[in-house]
């Protein structure tokens, strides 16, 4: 169960003062548009941020929309999202009489969860299990209201292994120098075919596409956390993350029970 405070829609209507200054705006936007000179200028722009206030404008009903943190009671089902074995992912340190791992989140937005600075969307869990010791296998929870991009489509996978190596700003000086000059020689490119992969996978290495490189942390011993799993937006299973970017989960090399770190890009 997810009992992190879920992100809801709060809805506020504008004053008459307000609908009379953003008819104005429009009034000025087309007029502008006419001339061919800059759709929105620097007064209308900030005029425009403070009506919406942090959030965004429902012309229909001239009210303003925003998405605010609230309590969610008894809490809200996790959903299924990955379920992988251990002969699927040879290399990888697994507790002691684990065998399979099991991968849920909470089917709603978050906007930064306990310990998760910067981070919006959902809330992620990972479990470790025996095989053996389940019994009756239970029916894929499904919470109401879920929103459909978080809900996957059950598909089977297909595991492969393959090589995946760090990003130049994770190796040491003049190592990266070294393998761009042997991804030449073979007629490919380093950062764009052997580094950071793309695409679901466990382990490997986080790209860092739309920001610097950012350290992640654990929330309870503080050890440099290591990439556990990727998941990518787009085909099976239909989840999308993010601006249809990657989510990627992160767990503790101290202690696998810690909870998880967690960065969208």
């Amino acid at each position: 169960m997810c009992r992190e405070p879920q992100l809801v829609e709060v809805r506020e209507a504008l004053t008459d003062e307000e609908r009379e200054l953003w008819a104005g705006i429009d009034r000025r936007r087309r007029e502008r548009r006419r001339r061919r000179v800059s759709v929105v200028g620097p007064e209308d722009a900030e005029l425009m941020d403070r009506i919406m206030d942090g959030g965004s404008l429902d012309l229909v009903s001239w009210e303003r929309v925003r998405r605010e943190p609230a309590e969610v009671g008894d809490g809200v089902p996790m959903v299924p999202v990955v379920q992988v074995f251990a002969r699927d992912v040879p290399g990888w340190e697994w507790p002691g009489g684990a065998d399979v791992v099991q991968v849920l989140w909470c089917p709603q937005d978050h906007a930064e969860p306990a310990g998760r600075r910067f981070y919006w969307g959902p809330t992620v869990t990972v479990r470790f299990r025996s095989s053996s010791e389940v019994g009756t296998v239970a029916e894929a929870p499904r919470a109401a209201g879920a929103q459909g991009i978080y809900v996957a489509r059950p598909c089977v996978l297909d595991p492969a292994e393959v090589v995946d190596l760090p990003a130049g700003d994770e190796m040491p000086e003049g190592l990266f120098e070294r393998g761009e000059a042997w991804a030449q020689a073979r007629g490919t490119e380093y950062h764009r075919t052997l580094a950071c992969r793309p695409g679901w996978k466990v382990g490997g290495w986080p790209s860092w596409h739309l920001t610097h490189r950012m350290r992640v942390d654990c929330g309870v011993c503080g050890a440099g956390m290591r990439l556990f799993l990727t998941v990518d937006s787009g085909g099976d299973p239909g989840l999308t993350v993010g601006r249809f970017g990657e989510l990627r989960v992160f767990v503790c090399p101290a202690d696998g029970a810690h909870p998880v770190g967690l960065n969208i890009q």
